[in-house]
């Protein structure tokens, strides 16, 4: 909950009414450490239910330099807090060697660890006059790839230009986890509160429901530039809009 710490993500999880959170990790050395989650977890009452890997690329210095042990110790920080999913973004192209080895990687570590690695859709980077430049490999989309667990985040798949519906409906069961958050379309990776940007929210949610997903649905919108009570404001009525949409029946 930027620009806030871990410690004010969690307490207003819980006043909020939120079932547990994502922890990302980054340069808060909160973040990192199992004990301090676990305390926050408890004294608040909220669940730490999956951890994000620090694959991003404002992340490459957490925890080294190698992405695989990136991964290997957000494994272990999962298992120490009792999430049971790692969230990772696909491998940057300059990460030819990582790329290569990516998706047997993910599988074993799977099999060996008992979490799920649910690697996140991306999208297209976009040059100067709007010119497409593919950042990841083998490609930034994840559901043509073959993964068994895969994240769909609806900021990024209106960013790229996806079919929010289209991609559960292929992916069925491989869909392991979603981060809820709108978008218009923009080359800019939005993160709108669900309902004000033009990605099928509301549907998608509704589809799962009617499907009996029984991943998380995690609230990922940006609280950058808000001040306290419009973040709190914005999350709430974030929250809201999942449980009305996971409640409602399907046409």
């Amino acid at each position: 909950m930027y620009p806030e710490g871990v410690a004010a993500a969690f307490s207003t999880a819980a006043r909020l009414g939120y079932d547990g959170v994502e922890v990302m990790v980054w340069t808060d050395p909160m973040t990192q450490e199992a004990g301090a989650l676990r305390r926050l977890a408890e004294h608040d009452g909220v669940a730490v239910l999956s951890i994000h890997a620090p694959t991003l690329l404002v992340t490459q210095r957490v925890w080294g330099r190698d992405p695989w042990g990136k991964v290997d110790r957000s494994i272990d920080l999962a298992h120490d807090v009792g999430a049971d999913t790692v969230v990772l973004h696909p491998p940057f192209r300059w990460q030819r060697e990582y790329a290569r080895g990516f998706a047997d990687g993910v599988a074993v570590r799977e099999h060996d660890s008992g979490i799920r690695l649910a690697v996140e859709n991306m999208y297209p980077w976009r040059g100067p006059r709007g010119r497409e430049v593919e950042a990841y490999l083998p490609h930034w989309d994840p559901v043509q790839q073959p993964f068994d667990h895969v994240t769909l985040d609806l900021s990024h798949a209106a960013t790229g230009g996806s079919d929010a519906l289209d991609m559960v409906q292929r992916l069925g069961p491989r869909l392991a986890h979603l981060h809820l958050a709108d978008g218009s379309g923009s080359a800019r990776d939005e993160h709108l509160v669900p309902g004000r940007g033009s990605q099928p929210c509301g549907p998608v949610l509704e589809r799962l429901a009617a499907d009996g997903y029984a991943g998380s649905v995690v609230v990922e919108v940006t609280t950058r530039k808000r001040d306290e009570t419009r973040r709190e404001l914005d999350l709430a009525e974030s929250l809201a809009f999942a449980r009305l949409h996971l409640a409602a029946p399907r046409a």
